[in-house]
């Protein structure tokens, strides 16, 4: 890391030279007018205002963005380029008020000025924006460092010495200062990674992708735009989280691309390898949310136990575009064996870099035909997770019970008619779910309110019907269910995995008879303790 104190005056030529530049992953210009003169009072006042991050490479970026309302000319071939890190809005702020060859973009860009017959003052500043300026009252700090029109603006005030000792001694005051400047030079894209990663901690907001979009960046492949291409396309899906998340997919990236969920790898990748092989990482991922919800349905991003699940499944359905994934039997047994084995294991909770990766080596295993591991998870579930987890929409434990009792194929706790699970899922909030054993009647009976809301005693019931049976002990609104008829009742608390003696108002019979009841579901899905008969290869085929 080199260190520099160049004064305003060199930074403005090196940036009207083009050899100082802002790479397109930094954010925008956002100060107004008032921040930049406070910018120059502090400067004025000699107090402390920060320091400026270079990045200086042989390597230029296919792409930049202007530095604030200024289109910068194009830099030397034969030199080095140092593009802003840290320190954009200051120094776009400096460049904005003292430079004098480039004409702004944004017409209306006031100019800054010094009050003259303002006293100084600690705490008020003596510099404004100023449209129709008084020029008796305000000078332009952009003459400063053009002696030519310092000398026309300074000339009004001849007979006046105060003033124009006044001048002078601004005029000497941001010709003297220095600005302390850290370059950092490498040709190593994963250091600037590093660097910003940093940074970042620190408080700048700063974009991965907006960094990546740099790197891969030509005329006819532009990052971002194919970020929000897909995210249109996910929002149809009904997975319009998905394409929110742009973590998510830049892992769903490094994945299929570089076999590690860590986005920083994809940095290190030759742009045109990435903007070649982008149709695999997205049709990785329309293949992954396609499968979610017709194997699994899992019809949007909040209802998935963990988001990290998404990054495997797409690594195995990642191919070029107009290529199908074909599969068999087995092979989806196995992949929705894995997943539930990964939900009610919840080996996504901790070390979930190390986890994915195992997972997406497997995976690939398996895709090509080679012995895979995929499902050899130990998982040990037994009553205690439907017991003593209890029922909270946004937990990874809800989610998975839900996902649960969704592919039991519920139906309706009165009617007994179909249940639109997508919507159900779709909607994915509280007032689809309710007590079974309602909790006022728990409550009266003295039960503690972490078994009333515990996971066992809910099911997907819609609010029209929970009102019919709130407050209602389970005798008491059986009649309500399915018409009385026996055999209707049978099959609906079948389908919503509850005891047959769910009406006979003993809630720790009830609370045990359930929670068997789904702990024994939840093994058929995993294959866990069943007898998984053999299946003929089948082929499956998926875009």
């Amino acid at each position: 890391m080199e260190y520099q104190t160049p004064s305003i005056r060199s930074l403005v030529d090196d940036i009207i030279k083009g050899s100082i530049r802002i790479p397109a992953f930094q954010r925008e210009f956002v100060w107004d007018y008032d921040h930049v003169a406070y910018l120059m009072d502090s400067i004025y006042k000699k107090y402390p205002f920060g320091s400026l991050l270079f990045w200086r490479t042989k390597n230029r970026l296919t792409r930049d963005r202007k530095l604030g309302f200024f289109d910068l000319p194009d830099a030397p071939d034969e030199y080095p380029v140092q593009y802003v890190l840290d320190g954009q809005q200051r120094l776009t702020s400096v460049f904005s008020v003292f430079q004098t060859e480039l004409v702004p973009t944004a017409p209306d860009w006031p100019e800054i000025y010094f009050n003259i017959v303002a006293d100084d003052d600690y705490q008020e500043s003596r510099f404004s924006p100023q449209e129709e300026p008084n020029p008796d009252k305000h000078f332009p700090l952009s003459c400063l460092f053009d002696s030519v029109k310092y000398r026309q603006a300074t000339d009004r005030f001849r007979e006046n010495e105060d003033v124009l000792q006044q001048l002078d001694e601004l005029q000497a005051t941001f010709k003297e200062v220095t600005i302390p400047v850290q370059v950092l030079t490498t040709e190593e894209r994963s250091s600037v990674a590093i660097v910003f990663e940093r940074i970042n901690r620190l408080g700048m907001e700063l974009d991965t992708l907006q960094l990546l979009s740099a790197w891969t960046w030509n005329e006819d492949f532009d990052l971002l735009k194919a970020f929000s291409d897909l995210k249109d396309e996910l929002e149809e899906f009904g997975f319009s989280g998905v394409g929110e998340d742009t973590n998510l997919i830049l892992k769903c990236a490094a994945a299929i691309l570089t076999g590690d969920v860590a986005p920083d790898k994809l940095i290190e990748m030759n742009g045109v390898d990435v903007r070649e092989n982008f149709p695999r990482v997205r049709n990785g991922i329309l293949g992954a949310i396609d499968f979610l919800k017709a194997q699994l349905n899992v019809t949007n991003l909040k209802c998935l136990p963990y988001n990290a699940l998404l990054v495997p499944i797409a690594v195995f359905f990642a191919e070029p575009d107009n290529r199908d994934v074909s599969y068999g039997e087995p092979t989806l047994r196995a992949i929705k064996q894995w997943f539930w084995r990964s939900c009610f294991s919840r080996r996504y909770t901790s070390q979930t870099k190390r986890t994915s990766i195992r997972d997406i080596q497997e995976i690939k295993k398996l895709k090509n035909g080679q012995p895979s591991e995929i499902d050899k998870i130990e998982v040990d579930l037994d009553s205690v997770f439907f017991r003593h987890n209890t029922f909270k929409v946004s937990s990874a434990s809800t989610k998975t019970f839900i996902l649960l009792l969704v592919n039991a194929r519920p139906k309706s706790f009165i009617t007994g008619g179909a249940v639109d699970l997508e919507n159900v899922l779709q909607k994915y909030n509280r007032a689809e779910f309710h007590h079974i054993y309602p909790k006022a009647y728990l409550r009266d009976s003295g039960v503690e309110e972490e078994r009333i809301n515990a996971l066992c005693n809910f099911a997907i019931i819609n609010g029209v019907d929970n009102r019919k049976i709130s407050r209602k002990k389970p005798s008491e609104y059986a009649d309500l269910v399915g018409g009385g008829d026996i055999g209707v009742q049978g099959d609906i608390l079948s389908a919503s995995l509850c005891p047959a003696d769910t009406f006979n108002d003993d809630y720790d019979s009830f609370e045990a008879g359930r929670s068997d009841l789904l702990v024994e579901f939840a093994r058929q899905l995993m294959a866990i303790g069943t007898k998984v008969d053999a299946l003929e290869d089948t082929e499956v085929s998926a875009q």
